[in-house]
This record gives structure tokens, C-alpha cells and sequence, in this order.
């Protein structure tokens, strides 16, 4: 059994409005010097599977599937563990 955690964010050359929404209240709130921020998703998945390798590749095809749109986000891995 493993834990993934998957980290998905908007592309770098796509328009984020929550960012960008976000972005604006830390400057009315008196907050300078921040240049960008983009908003996403931490997913994480208990699964179980024969090893890391399938882990992977499921991983990846459920991000490319469901959990991330693949033409405005990308979507990276960022631990996995293994559970009892």
C-alpha cells in the first residue's frame, strides 16, 4: 500500500484567475514585493499497488484521465511513501 501525493498547478503560460485574485488581496493587504502566485491542488491518494512502477503508472493515468486537464495544467509528484 502507498501514499502519493500529486501536486497539480495551472501551466506557466496559462492565466490564473485565482492567483491572480489572490495576488491583489495580499497587495490591499499590504503585502508588496509579491510578483506571482498560482493556485492548485495537493491530491493524496492511498492505494495499493504490486510496486512502485505500477504505483507510477497509475498515477499518471489518473492525472492524465481525471485529476489534472492536460491541456491548462501540469501535474507533478511529489512523495510517496509506503503504508502498512
Amino acid at each position: 500500500m502507498y501514499r502519493v501525493k500529486v501536486q497539480i498547478l495551472p501551466k506557466e503560460n496559462v492565466f490564473d484567475p485565482q492567483g491572480h485574485t489572490v495576488k491583489g488581496a495580499l497587495e490591499k493587504l499590504g503585502f508588496s514585493g509579491v510578483k506571482e502566485i498560482r493556485l492548485g491542488k495537493l491530491i493524496e491518494i492511498l492505494i495499493d499497488a504490486e510496486d512502485e512502477s505500477q504505483l507510477m503508472a497509475q498515477t499518471k493515468a489518473m492525472c492524465e484521465r481525471l485529476l489534472a486537464n492536460p491541456i491548462i495544467e501540469s501535474y507533478q509528484v511529489l512523495d510517496v511513501e509506503e503504508v502498512s
